[in-house]
């Protein structure tokens, strides 16, 4: 809106630059009148601003419909969509710049003086303003598409998995925090000043102030967990923190009302997750949806192949400075699938698909660890398919490719009884 304000100021600021020669010339480009001009913008100004309302009603009525059909946590999705928040800057911008021409118009008693150039802009900007409702029409029909909306998801949950583990798995070796505990005790912690999620936090600006101050920080919550005032979200390694501490690290972390998906990867397959249950509920029974959730949860999984992902350390000059817990692999696996099982009793192509994925996610890893942990799940595929599916062809297809699973993972784990976690 604002380079459309600039841009009326500059427009009728050239009339002046224009040659008396050229206006005789195209008088059916450059002549209008004071008052058809005012009619022209006036008309522009209008017919926008009424469309500007019916693109806000329209937005509101896809947030309503993705909230109730799909789930409330991917509303932040559209909030932040930037073709909508283009179209509505468009239309906004476009009724700004005629009220801005409008004001320069003046009839003969007032001095006679009709910004041309400027009227045939908003001319102009009119047409670029039906061509944006076209393409909004377009756009929100696909935005509130159940692939449009978990394609998004899943993009926004791979590019955050590959900023927060760009390592491969022993470039920096896990390193749990059960033996830092034991291995320390004096740990001060940093108490939150609010109550929210962590949303975020600098690492690389953590690691200097640790650095800095000769201690170690760790990470008491992960990103994504829910902060409460006054409980530690820091803690600082033989120095208790003093006001400066406090202040410093205060812009080092940030707690907000809702969690987001840029530091919290666990965040996008939660809505993934969401969206799959609300699918497989009674009241919508919609099982493609479900099956492509899980085929995007597989595509996130997947990405984490030979990532370090558990609890590590950061150090800088040789000196481990910084602590930082992360969900495991199991919490991940669990987090993507428990919830989909639990909900899928009976029904056979959502528990195909579990294996599928399983399946899949096997053959791209050859860590003992993680194959125990997908050995877990394709067990509990195994057991639900059995108790619950009622057909026995149906469950004899759900065994059989479970038990092909099972001989797969169990070849390479070197286990011939039960397995336990990793």
């Amino acid at each position: 809106m604002l380079s459309a304000v600039i841009l009326a100021v500059i427009l009728v600021e050239a009339e002046g630059w224009l040659s008396s020669d050229l206006l005789e010339e195209w008088p059916r480009v450059f002549g209008a009148g004071a008052d058809s001009a005012r009619g022209l913008l006036t008309t522009i100004a209008t017919t926008m601003i009424t469309v500007a309302g019916v693109v806000f009603s329209s937005t509101l009525v896809a947030l309503s419909l993705a909230s109730s059909q799909y789930s409330p946590r991917v509303l932040r999705n559209f909030m932040s969509d930037k073709g909508t928040q283009s179209v509505l800057g468009a239309f906004v911008g476009i009724f700004a710049y005629c009220l801005v021409v409008l004001r320069s118009i003046r009839g003969r008693e007032d001095g006679d003086f009709v910004p041309s150039l400027a009227v045939l802009g908003g001319l102009m900007l009119g047409f670029v303003g039906i061509a944006v409702l076209i393409y909004f029409i377009h756009h929100i029909a696909r935005a509130i598409q159940a692939n449009t909306i978990l394609a998004e998801v899943s993009a926004d949950t791979i590019e955050a998995i590959d900023n927060l583990y760009p390592e491969s798995a022993g470039a920096n070796g896990p390193l749990t925090g059960p033996a830092w505990m034991e291995a320390t005790q004096c740990w001060y912690p940093v108490l939150a000043d609010k109550t929210g999620y962590l949303q975020s936090t600098d690492a690389d600006a953590l690691l200097a102030f640790a650095s800095e101050r000769e201690t170690i920080v760790r990470m008491e919550r992960m990103v994504g967990q829910f902060v409460i005032e006054g409980v530690p979200v820091l803690s600082l390694l033989g120095r208790s923190p003093t006001d400066d501490d406090y202040r410093a690290l205060a812009w080092l972390y940030a707690v907000g009302r809702q969690r987001t998906v840029e530091q919290d990867a666990a965040f996008g397959i939660r809505q993934l997750v969401d969206v799959a249950l609300i699918a497989l509920s009674p009241g919508v029974n919609d099982t493609t949806t479900a099956v492509m959730c899980i085929d995007h949860l597989t595509a996130i999984l997947i990405r984490l192949t030979g990532r370090n992902i558990e609890c590590s350390f950061r150090s800088k000059d040789g000196e481990v400075r910084l602590l930082t817990p992360g969900p495991t692999y199991a919490d991940l696996i669990s987090d993507s699938f428990d919830q989909i099982r639990q909900n899928a009793s009976a029904n056979v192509a959502v528990l195909e698909g579990l294996l599928a994925s399983l399946e899949l996610l096997a053959s791209g890893t050859t860590d003992i660890a993680r194959r125990r942990v997908l050995l877990e799940h394709a067990q509990a595929l195994a057991e639900l398919g059995q108790a619950s599916i009622p057909d026995r062809r149906d469950r004899q297809r759900v065994e059989d490719r479970s038990a092909r699973l099972t001989a797969m993972l169990r070849m390479n784990t070197l286990e011939d009884a039960d397995v336990g976690t990793p």
